[in-house]
């Protein structure tokens, strides 16, 4: 699989798994004064999902950060409510994505 056609960690599209692990870039923060009451001091992060090869792909996202990942990093993210939900220790809340990981190197053998 030519490495600008990965998606996410499993490989897989992320339009045939939805819910699997991405890689994605964090290019921006977002504040929110008043938010749901789930996301009480939960930090919010925009990033932008990448190619294994860290080229842009798609369009950038608002994910919740529960690993404390800063602009600039490379990360992991889940895309998927309830996961998100789960990985955040926040059941129930309206999240979409969530920032699990931040990645300290990708290796890639073809």
């Amino acid at each position: 699989m030519p490495a600008s056609s990965a998606s996410s960690i499993t490989g897989i599209s992320a339009e045939a798994a939805p819910h699997t692990m991405q890689l994605a870039r964090v290019i921006g923060t977002v504040v929110a004064t008043q938010k749901h009451p789930k996301f009480a001091g939960a930090k919010l992060l925009l990033v932008q999902p990448t190619t294994v090869d860290d080229q842009p792909r798609g369009v950038p996202l608002l994910a919740v950060d529960s690993v404390g990942a800063g602009v600039h990093e490379r990360v992991l993210i889940v895309i998927e409510g309830r996961a998100a939900g789960e990985a955040l220790g926040r059941k129930g809340a309206p999240v979409d994505a969530a920032i699990i990981g931040i990645v300290d190197q990708v290796d890639v053998t073809e």
